[in-house]
Order: structure tokens, then C-alpha cells, then sequence
């Protein structure tokens, strides 16, 4: 029995009592073997050797899984044109990968492109760089990029034949969003006219060879193992409320299993708080009975300064268990989670082309993001993944693209050729009835002609990142003479529903302070400019957004989005001429 093991099976003898009694029954499916385990305790830090922060990383780049294929990947590489690469969450895919290719012979040891600027020893923003809708952290200097599928979207719209890369690296490509797949498409096309450009689609599960028979046969390249074992369990019948069934499973491990924080995905805020609520209760009438508990939010509508809090390191003799929204699956690393609980769920927006409507639903998450979340718990040791559902559920099911909204993608395309979605190569075909949706949308909206070609209006709209509909909203400012209003009412659109605030303890003042920007019955969207305005006439205060219950972050992302929809004005020829109505 190794050292762990045993320590483990000390822990479990000491615990006598169960909570509630209520319980969650598992069985043990399989266990992930992990190469750096006989290595785990060495790597337990020294508190006698003191190491620069640039040194810790290239040491811990030595112990990822990719690191002793360095070579063989760049001879890959260099001797196709094409070519998927297959690894588990944590191999280093995301991170390593782009610098062998940058600088092979260095291979010593917020987001992945600050990690891979701290590992590189440069600031981000230069060498290392990212680009994001509405934000672009990169310089003359970079040469590592980092970017969305929507971003290298548009980048092929302004430049098709994409001269200024000479490797592209389509990661997480198990996701399967509607963007990457039409990516697809363009980059298959792009490389026969580019011999010299290098395509790696890396994938965390086997779906590559979906991807390896898209183009052509491409050969696949193996990452063997994972850097730690992880146990894998699963209920031994259905759970019929979930969010109960997380909460006496995380208390479990929090009495039976040994130390490590434990991460538990829950579909939105609404279930957090209430996971939240009643993890408090319970742990309180349990007094001194267990050590403490460390309830840890995150959720996309959570202020920054509240989200930072899981980031933080968990203090001796105490246990942190973090409630996160499937923002904590690709998003975030947060360290020293050993322990993963999930039921199963997300909340992801779907499209019904019979309304032309679309919904935020609770729908099964697929094979590619459970095995996603099974490996957030063998960041740091090995871990533990707890699945709030049977095995035959698990094999029930099915990778699928969610029906979407083929609108802006379809005059994204239209922009770059006119008849690209004659015969154009999908990976997997669209439903007809939602294209079609889309065509019509788009006529109606002015942007295409009888012939589905794109009218100037449309070339207009497609310079904006941002829905059709607001699109042309903003087209028609010089029509309407209303320009700073609706470049303003866009931008906080497209910020969202972080705008404003809601605690738990001051619910009613929140609700009060909102509905201040709602006086005279007006509508949300003039709610959201009387908003905006007054932050600026309040010389954008932060302490003002503290009064009146808004996120500061959200409302700086605000004005960074409105200034760069006024700075598209000049390319599109637009008249700026601000007449303030409101």
C-alpha cells in the first residue's frame, strides 16, 4: 500500500458519524493511472529551498506528460501539414505546445497566455499576446497568440489567407462550437492554398479521428498519461435532486477523505446560493464536529473582488469547496482541488429555428466536458471525481452541437465569398430549417439581396462583432441621428446581465437602486443608458457602482466596448454626428 493510500485509509477510520444520515452511494468504475505518481511526494514543496517563480514553472513544465515528446511532435509537425494531436486535460497541450513551436530548443521546463508569458519570462501583451471580442492584449512584438474561434473568424474575414501565421492551433477542439466547426471548413480550404501553413487541431479526447478523417487522413499524434492517478466514481441509481445530491457528497468528502479542496458544478447562480445556503446550515450544526468548511462562490454575475476569493490558498486545517458554473472547466485553474463533483448539467443556450428564439436551458453536458471536469482533479495530486449519475447514463451520452444561431456566422461567411455556403465542406451539416431562419433574418434586416449575396448594409453590419440585429442598429445611427445613445445601449447589450448586483443580505436595496433607472416606466434599454450616463457624469466612480449595486468590472468593459464601436465609425463611413435626445 502506498503512502497515500494508507494515509487515506488512516483518515477514514477516525471519521464515526454521518451527516443527516443522509448519504450518497458510489462505486468505484475505474482508476486513471498517472505517470508522476512515485514522484508525488518529491514534489511536495521545501519550505527550506526558496525558488524564483520562473524556476518553479520550469521545473513543473518537466513533470507535464507532453514534455518527453517534444522532439517527436516537432518532427510531426514539420513533416505534415496536418496533423491532431490527442492528450488529457493537464498534459500541457494548451501551453507548451505553441512555445515548442516558437522556440524548440527552449524546452527547459487570469488566462493561458499570462501563464505561457510567466513561463516565458516576458510581459503579456508582447511576446505573448491574446485577442479577445472587444479586447486585443497584443503589440508589433508578439509572436505566441492567443484568440477565440470568433476572433480567428474575423481575422480570416479581414485577412483570408491569413499571411501573418505561420501555425495555427485550433485547441479544445472536442468542444465543438459552431464557430470551430466552420472553422473548420475555411481552414481545409485555406491549407491547399498554403502549403506552408501548419494546422494542429488538439483534441482531449479520442475525437480526433473525426477530425483526422475531415482532412484527409491526418495523422494523429498521441500524448500518452496524465500526470496523477484519478479514481472515478458513480452513483449506484439516479439521483433525483441533484443539488442535494452535491451537497451531501461534498460534506462526505469534506468527514471521510483526506486533505484537498473539492470543485462542484452546479447549472447557474440560482443553484450556487442555494448550494451555498444550506452547506452553511449544515456545517454550522455540526459545530466544532468537523474542521472548517470554506464556501466559495464563482459565477459569471459575481463581482471580481468576491470572485478572487477561490484563488486564494486554503488555510491550515481547513477545507475549501468551490461552486462553480461550467465557467471553471476551461476558464479557470485554481489550485489544490483534489476533489470534483458534478451532476452532469449545464446551462448553455440553445436555438428553436421554429420561433427564431433563443434559450438559456439546463441540458446534459457531453462526453468530452465530463472527462474535462474528471481531469481538474489531478491538477497538483492525484484526485477523485465524484459523477452524480450511473455509468449507463454515462454511456447514454452522445456528443452533439446544440442547435445555434447560424445568423452572424452566415454573413461572416458571406463577407469572405458569395456563394461559400453553396458547397461548402461542414464537418457535420447544419439543420436546414435553422439556416434557412438565418437567410431570412438577414434579408429582412437588408443585409443580403434576392440572390443571398451581401448588400452594403450587410458588408457595413459585418464589420461590427456583434449581433445582426444591433448591427443594423447602429448602421442606421446617421439615419436617426441618434449615435451616442445606441453605440451606448449596445455596448452594455452586449456586457449582459452583470450589470447590476444582487446580495444575498441587501436584495432590497439592490432592487430599489435599479428600479431608480427605471423611473417613468421606461423600458431596459433606456434603464441601461441612464445607467451608463450617470457613471459618466459621476466622473466613472467606482464608489457610485458601489452605491447603487453595479459591477465596476462589467461597466469598464462597457466603455471599452463603446469606444471601439465608435472607433468602427470611419471604416464603415458612418457619420458620428451626436444628437443627445435622452
Amino acid at each position: 500500500m502506498n503512502p497515500f493510500d494508507a494515509w487515506e485509509k488512516q483518515q477514514r477510520e477516525k471519521c464515526t458519524f454521518e451527516i443527516e444520515d443522509k448519504i450518497v452511494d458510489f462505486f468505484s468504475e475505474s482508476v486513471f493511472d498517472g505517470d508522476n505518481f512515485d514522484e508525488f511526494e518529491s514534489e511536495l514543496p521545501n519550505k527550506s529551498v526558496v525558488k524564483s517563480t520562473l524556476e518553479m514553472l520550469q521545473e513543473e513544465r518537466k513533470t507535464l506528460p507532453i514534455y518527453p515528446f517534444w522532439e517527436e511532435l516537432l518532427q510531426a509537425v514539420s513533416g505534415y501539414p496536418v496533423l491532431a494531436i490527442v492528450g488529457e486535460t493537464g498534459s500541457g497541450k494548451t501551453t507548451q505546445i505553441p512555445q515548442y513551436l516558437y522556440e524548440p530548443r527552449w524546452v527547459a521546463a487570469m488566462s493561458v497566455a499570462a501563464r505561457v508569458s510567466q513561463e516565458m519570462g516576458v510581459k503579456l501583451g508582447h511576446e505573448v499576446g491574446y485577442s479577445i471580442r472587444f479586447e486585443d492584449c497584443t503589440s508589433d512584438k508578439t509572436v505566441l497568440k492567443y484568440m477565440t474561434d470568433c476572433m480567428l473568424l474575423r481575422e480570416i474575414v479581414i485577412e483570408p489567407s491569413l499571411e501573418s501565421y505561420s501555425v495555427l492551433i485550433v485547441d479544445e477542439a472536442q468542444e465543438r462550437t459552431l464557430s470551430t466547426d466552420n472553422l473548420f471548413g475555411l481552414l481545409k480550404d485555406l491549407i491547399n492554398y498554403r502549403p506552408d501553413l501548419k494546422l494542429l487541431i488538439s483534441s482531449a479526447t479520442l475525437d480526433a479521428e473525426k477530425f483526422s478523417d475531415y482532412f484527409g487522413s491526418a495523422p494523429i499524434f498521441k500524448i500518452p498519461g496524465r500526470r496523477y492517478p484519478v479514481e472515478l466514481f458513480y452513483t449506484k441509481a439516479p439521483e433525483v435532486d441533484y443539488i442535494e445530491a452535491a451537497i451531501v457528497t461534498a460534506l462526505q468528502i469534506h468527514v471521510n477523505e483526506p486533505t484537498g479542496d473539492i470543485l462542484v458544478f452546479l447549472t447557474g447562480q440560482d443553484e450556487i446560493e442555494r448550494a451555498e445556503e444550506i452547506l452553511k446550515q449544515r456545517t454550522r450544526g455540526l459545530g466544532t464536529k468537523i474542521a472548517e468548511l470554506i464556501i466559495c462562490p464563482i459565477y459569471a454575475n459575481l463581482p471580481t473582488e468576491l470572485q478572487a476569493k477561490i484563488f486564494e490558498p486554503t488555510p491550515e486545517r481547513a477545507r475549501k469547496v468551490v461552486l462553480a458554473t461550467n465557467i471553471a472547466e476551461t476558464s479557470l485553474t485554481i489550485d489544490g482541488i483534489k476533489y470534483v463533483i458534478h451532476p452532469g448539467f449545464a446551462k448553455v443556450k440553445s436555438y428553436n429555428p421554429k420561433t427564431g428564439m433563443e434559450s438559456l436551458l439546463v441540458n446534459p453536458i457531453s462526453k468530452a466536458s465530463a472527462n474535462q471536469r474528471t481531469g481538474l482533479s489531478e491538477r497538483t495530486g492525484p484526485g477523485k471525481c465524484f459523477r452524480l449519475y450511473t455509468l449507463h447514463n454515462y454511456h447514454r451520452i452522445w456528443m452533439t452541437i446544440l442547435c445555434q444561431k447560424y445568423n452572424e456566422l452566415i454573413w461572416k461567411m458571406l463577407s469572405l465569398f458569395s456563394n461559400v455556403l453553396v458547397n461548402f465542406d461542414f464537418i457535420d451539416p447544419p439543420l436546414e430549417e435553422a439556416l434557412l431562419k438565418a437567410f431570412e433574418l438577414l434579408y429582412a434586416l437588408g443585409a443580403l439581396n434576392k440572390a443571398g449575396q451581401l448588400t452594403r448594409v450587410g458588408r457595413q453590419m459585418a464589420e461590427f462583432p456583434i449581433d445582426p440585429k444591433l448591427s443594423k442598429t447602429i448602421v442606421s445611427l446617421d439615419k436617426y441621428k441618434c449615435s451616442d445613445e445606441i453605440i451606448t445601449i449596445a455596448a452594455m447589450l452586449f456586457v449582459g446581465n452583470s450589470i447590476f448586483y444582487r446580495p444575498k443580505d441587501k436584495q432590497i436595496y439592490a432592487d430599489n437602486a435599479r428600479m431608480n433607472f427605471h423611473l417613468g416606466d421606461v423600458g431596459d434599454r433606456i434603464a441601461l443608458l441612464r445607467v451608463y450616463n450617470c457613471w459618466r457624469e459621476c466622473n466613472y466612480s467606482t464608489e457610485w457602482c458601489r452605491e447603487n449595486y453595479i459591477q465596476v468590472s462589467s461597466m469598464k468593459r462597457a466603455r471599452d466596448i463603446r469606444d471601439q464601436l465608435e472607433g468602427l465609425f470611419a471604416r464603415v463611413e458612418i457619420d458620428t454626428s451626436i444628437y443627445s435626445n435622452l
